[in-house]
């Protein structure tokens, strides 16, 4: 079997929960060796359901060490020495107390990368930082939801994954540049990255985000979410072609460029939405992929996981969502969450 991409890159990683573990577990899947250090009580997401460790820990090993401990610091150290990258996800006081940057652990490795995937910076302080923390102080909260009713949260952690992805990318960068040295990512900042546009809008052209009904994009139309006589539709008209193909299919005249949409948008989405209303969600997607207009009926997870069985996979007893990143010719080993200290020395 082909080894995969990461194959014979080794990574430490401290942390708790959820940011730190999937940035691993994502490099992990590619083939990196990834070993947790844990405290005696080990991960706290360990404390919540096998099935959630399992979710974000699968394929890594496990070794306890106290680091508050010269004993601890010591293998530490001998750890960091045949390593290429630390990915801690802890408090800056915790990662700087623990000795967990490059400047503590270049003596042991000088081409060793540490990230630290902290809330809002590695010299920012202790701050209290969580997913819903930062999607309350980055905007993000405000710009989801009905307008007509309160600031609303994704039903998922779109922070702690979002900024797991860029520690993944950052320790990479800096992995191929064949120097050492520490990497800084933090929640805050990536959700502002993430709102790229809107804040550009903002700093350049003075237009305020705004929240739209159904989740409406601020600029296409239509673009957001209907009711149809059975289900809601997320339909996604991005450019003049999906416009006519749509329309033609709904029956729609006129409103032939995005700008008279926008212009005319009441006008446009009452039309769009009576019309919607002749068909379930499912009965027009049926009618629109085939004519390349974006459209999906909304589903649940149950329902998304079972139309897509290919990216359910098994690791050690456990049935998981497989890694979304495919390589030509590679195929992911998925091993089974480590017992804590599993793997001693």
């Amino acid at each position: 079997m082909t080894p995969g991409p990461l194959a014979g890159i080794r990574i430490l990683e401290v942390g708790h929960i959820l940011a730190g573990p999937y940035a691993t577990m994502l490099l992990s899947d590619l083939g990196a060796e990834v070993t947790k250090i844990e405290s005696a009580g080990g991960d706290l997401s360990r404390q919540v359901s096998d099935a959630y460790f399992a979710s974000i820990n699968r394929g890594k090993r496990s070794v306890r060490i106290d680091l508050n401990t010269p004993a601890g610091q010591e293998r530490l150290g001998e750890l960091a020495a045949d390593a290429h990258a630390l990915l801690v996800n802890l408090k800056p006081s915790a990662i700087q107390r623990l000795g967990l940057t490059y400047e503590a652990l270049r003596k042991w490795n000088e081409r060793l990368v540490c990230v630290a995937l902290t809330g809002f910076g590695l010299e920012a302080g202790d701050k209290p930082a969580f997913d819903y923390v930062i999607q309350a102080a980055t905007g993000v909260a405000a710009l989801t939801g009905d307008p007509a009713g309160p600031p609303t949260l994704p039903g998922y952690s779109s922070v702690d994954n979002s900024a797991g992805l860029a520690a993944a990318l950052g320790l990479l960068a800096q992995i191929i540049s064949g120097r050492g040295g520490q990497v800084d990512v933090s929640l805050r900042d990536v959700m502002l990255s993430q709102l790229n546009y809107r804040a550009s809008a903002y700093l350049n052209e003075g237009v305020e985000p705004r929240r739209l009904p159904f989740g409406a994009h601020s600029y296409y139309v239509p673009a957001q979410l209907f009711p149809t006589a059975l289900g809601y539709l997320a339909l996604f008209v991005t450019h003049d072609g999906f416009w006519k193909s749509f329309a033609g299919e709904a029956g729609i005249a006129g409103f032939a460029t995005m700008s008279e949409r926008a212009q005319r948008r009441d006008e446009v989405l009452e039309l769009v939405a009576g019309a919607l209303a002749g068909d379930t969600a499912a009965g027009w997607e049926e009618r629109l992929r085939p004519l390349g207009v974006p459209a999906a009926a909304v589903r649940t997870l149950p329902e998304a996981l079972a139309a897509t069985p290919e990216m359910i996979i098994n690791a050690g007893g456990f049935r998981l969502v497989g890694s979304p990143i495919r390589v030509d010719g590679y195929e992911p080993e998925y091993g089974p969450p480590p017992r804590l200290g599993e793997h001693g020395r």
